[in-house]
């Protein structure tokens, strides 16, 4: 199962971003989201942003995986290191 895992955008390309969480940088997929800008945070699934979220409501879930992930329930890492996302044309 892969879970939808809230990330920084920090590069906008039009259809195209990078988001980063705990250092770890990614390609995503934009064209699910109207205005989405540098510094936003997103949930990001299957190589897509599919939500906006506030800084707060992030670090909240970023807080709860990570209990989950120390807890043996969860491994974020190797599910954040699999995004991927193709762009059809």
């Amino acid at each position: 199962m892969c879970l939808g895992v809230p990330m920084k955008l920090i590069k906008n390309n039009g259809v195209t971003g990078v988001a980063e969480l705990g250092g770890l940088e990614r390609e995503i997929g934009l064209q699910l989201l109207e205005n989405v800008k540098v510094g936003d945070y997103v949930i990001v699934h299957a190589g897509y942003a599919i939500q906006k979220l506030d800084e707060k409501e992030a670090a909240e879930t970023v807080a709860l995986l990570e209990g989950m992930r120390v807890q043996g329930r969860i491994a974020i890492r190797p599910c954040i290191l699999n995004l991927k996302h193709e762009i059809y044309r």
